[in-house]
């Protein structure tokens, strides 16, 4: 399934239940925040070699936060009419700027905090 279908079966979702009038850019990005804190809330507390092996109650929670944040994205750029695979190619091409990779190769640093 591509990123048009998928967002068309979202607007079709949204138009049957009549919850177009509920879905603009603030409630989108509240909703998706609050999504993304729900993926964090199952990883909160679990140590760092525990975060790498989910057990399958996880992994079902995981992948329905995902869809659920994916969704969420993908319903805000529709309303705001983002093309968010340019959006992805263009913040692309900036990080490659920003992170060159003999500069940024197996070091986590942020960009304004190296010393070139």
């Amino acid at each position: 399934m591509d990123i048009s279908k998928i967002q068309n079966q979202l607007k079709k979702f949204a138009i049957e239940r009549d919850w177009e009038q509920f879905h603009t850019p603030k409630n989108l990005s509240m909703a998706l925040s609050v999504e993304a804190s729900e993926l964090v809330e199952i990883f909160q507390w679990l140590k760092p070699e525990e975060s790498n092996s989910p057990n399958q109650k996880q992994i079902q929670e995981i992948n329905s936060e995902v869809a659920d944040i994916a969704m969420y994205l993908l319903r805000f750029c529709s309303i705001l009419e983002i093309d968010i695979e340019e959006a992805i190619k263009n913040k692309l091409e900036k990080n490659a700027e920003k992170y060159p990779v003999n500069l940024s190769k197996g070091n986590a640093q942020k960009y304004n905090q190296r010393e070139d």
